[in-house]
């Protein structure tokens, strides 16, 4: 699979990070996949790209604690969705994004 960030047409500016939502199967103990279930919501996703960062009062840039291909753990309800290339995608500010997961 390629990289989603090399050759997307968006600049994302500032503070803000375009990010895709992980997909996530349901499965059980013993490790069979569950098809259809209801599930507990994951609010995990890959950071897509990135802004430049945040300026502050004083003009002085302050870069992002994420980068491109971290997964991490974000505010559900502040996503903003986007269609990029067929895509479905989110933007957020990284002030709503709560971890990198390790």
């Amino acid at each position: 699979m390629q990289s989603l960030g090399d050759n997307m047409d968006i600049t994302i500016l500032h503070d803000r990070v375009l990010i895709k939502k992980n997909e996530v199967e349901a499965k059980t103990a013993g490790g069979i996949v569950l098809a259809g279930g209801p599930t507990d919501p994951v609010y995990e996703a890959t950071v897509i790209k990135v802004g430049e960062g945040r300026l502050t009062k004083t003009g002085v840039l302050v870069p992002l604690s994420v980068k491109i291909g971290d997964k991490i753990v974000y505010d559900p309800t502040a996503i903003i969705p986007v269609k990029i290339e067929g895509e479905n995608l989110f933007v957020i500010r990284e002030e709503n994004i709560f971890g990198i997961l390790d």
